[in-house]
């Protein structure tokens, strides 16, 4: 156990070391994003943050069948930087990422779905980017700096939902939720999902 703290700390001390630049990184990223996508139509936000030391510490640590899921994070985690884009309908999110593509490079994507049609839950539309030299100040620390960063683009409803859902069930020392409180959650997604897809056909319907 005292070997393991002792990790820990160090991880903690270079994370801690890291993480000025890893704001400064945010911002820049999010100006870039803005800049590429200023007059683009529906956006309704973007925004970009240096993950919080205690969030990275937790999943830094993470364990799979009793052993470590990384064994280097601070290469490995992909989302010490991550960036978010809002939109308004769902055809707005391949828009919007087909014109990021053309000027980041895309090691990983992937579309987030619950596991079942007859499940509702967490939607997102993800990917792992290379960080690009344009973000990238001077006098930055080269050996601090993380090769990639996460991007995720979701619709005005999937951004809605998935905030209040980790507000709500990912709160560290509270107690799990309740089946009802489940059921709840499942209910307000379902919804979420709902509104979606109307909006989308009304839009499609407009749109013609």
């Amino acid at each position: 156990m005292k070997g393991s703290s002792q990790i820990v700390d160090l991880l903690k001390a270079n994370y801690q070391q890291r993480h000025p630049v890893l704001m400064r990184l945010a911002s820049n990223i999010d100006e870039h994003l803005q800049s590429i996508l200023r007059g683009e139509l529906r956006v309704d936000r973007i925004s970009a943050r240096a993950k919080e030391i205690d969030r990275f510490l937790k999943k830094a640590v993470t364990q799979i069948d009793g052993k470590a899921k990384y064994s280097e994070p601070l290469d490995q985690i992909q989302d010490q930087v991550g960036a978010r884009i809002v939109v308004f309908y769902k055809s707005d999110v391949d828009r919007i990422d087909a014109i990021i593509k053309r000027y980041f490079t895309a090691i990983e994507f992937r579309k987030v779905v619950p596991d079942s049609e007859a499940e509702f839950g967490y939607f997102g539309h993800h990917s792992i980017l290379v960080i690009p030299s344009d973000v990238v100040d001077g006098d930055m620390d080269r050996t601090l700096i993380p090769n990639f960063f996460e991007l995720q683009i979701k619709t005005l409803f999937q951004h809605a939902w998935s905030e209040a859902d980790h507000d709500l069930a990912y709160k560290p020392g509270d107690a799990p939720l309740t089946a009802e409180q489940k059921r709840l959650i499942a209910f307000t997604s379902a919804q979420a999902w709902g509104a979606d897809e109307m909006f989308e056909k009304l839009f499609q319907e407009r749109s013609t």
